[in-house]
């Protein structure tokens, strides 16, 4: 039964949208994004899903658009990755200039890991930071996006660029929610651009404590050497979050299940 249920959600959201995974934007995103923060790259213009009435069309459209703003965020933290990586052994000699002591400091403040005195910095601190700098499975953030933006056809995906649900707190921020409970004051934020979406939803998986498990999942593949970005690594790391929806479990199963059925639509390695 649960898994006809599961078949059947999907289906839902594929016509009607999700909007039952806002929840985990009230544990991470309580300011306003900074829109003056630019990733550098632009995906440019959705395609109008809307319009495309075949689905696998329409899915093929949206892992096409979206494929290269996901390797571009990826690209950009695997830079970030291996300067810190280049470090390690000045670090464990306490030889960092003032510039690569400034780099560590800015990347700690990004990722909100406490930023140490340079007479403390460690390997053990680099590792904490390696941690949080790491990529995402590409088909990982795919079906999220599918998922929260009902293939690119949600309200919020096509008058605000999210295509992740995030919500911001301050009157004019974003999309009032048509279904928002009395009382409530958040708002579903507005992006530039889609690739500013996927940058903060890159920036929110990968420091927010709600989600430390999804990062302990992918450093333990890390450390077996197994592949980070394979369809294989986006069922494993999957399973840390659990806290991105009031869903919980059922919100992991119901992805699990995305990639399953929709693994044909991309051409990724396992």
């Amino acid at each position: 039964m649960r898994k006809y249920w599961i078949i059947y959600t999907i289906f839902s959201a594929t016509l009607i949208g999700c909007t039952f995974t806002q929840y985990q934007l009230s544990l991470n995103n309580k300011n306003q994004p900074k829109q003056d923060v630019a990733s550098g790259h632009e995906i440019g213009e959705a395609p109008k899903f809307k319009e495309i009435k075949k689905i696998s069309e329409r899915k093929k459209a949206f892992f096409r658009y979206l494929i290269p703003g996901v390797e571009f965020e990826n690209s950009e933290i695997k830079q970030e990755r291996n300067k810190i990586l280049a470090l390690q052994k000045k670090v464990a000699h306490n030889k960092l200039n003032t510039k690569e002591l400034t780099f560590l400091k800015k990347l700690a403040k990004k990722y909100r890991v406490k930023s140490p005195d340079s007479d403390e910095l460690t390997k053990q601190w680099l590792e904490q930071l390696l941690v949080k700098v790491d990529v995402l499975p590409v088909p990982l953030v795919l079906i999220q996006a599918a998922n929260e933006s009902a293939w690119g056809t949600s309200r919020f995906a096509r008058e605000g660029n999210n295509y992740f649900g995030q919500w911001c707190y301050r009157k004019g921020c974003g999309l009032v929610p048509l279904a928002r409970n009395e009382g409530m004051i958040h708002e579903v934020a507005k992006f530039a651009s889609v690739q500013q979406s996927i940058h903060y939803y890159f920036l929110n998986v990968n420091r927010n404590k709600a989600y430390a498990e999804l990062r302990k999942l992918r450093a333990n593949r890390r450390s077996a050497g197994l592949s980070m970005v394979s369809e294989d690594a986006s069922f494993d790391v999957t399973n840390g979050l659990v806290n991105y929806s009031e869903k919980g479990q059922l919100y992991v199963d119901i992805l699990q299940s995305m990639l399953k059925h929709n693994s044909k639509y991309w051409n990724l390695p396992k």
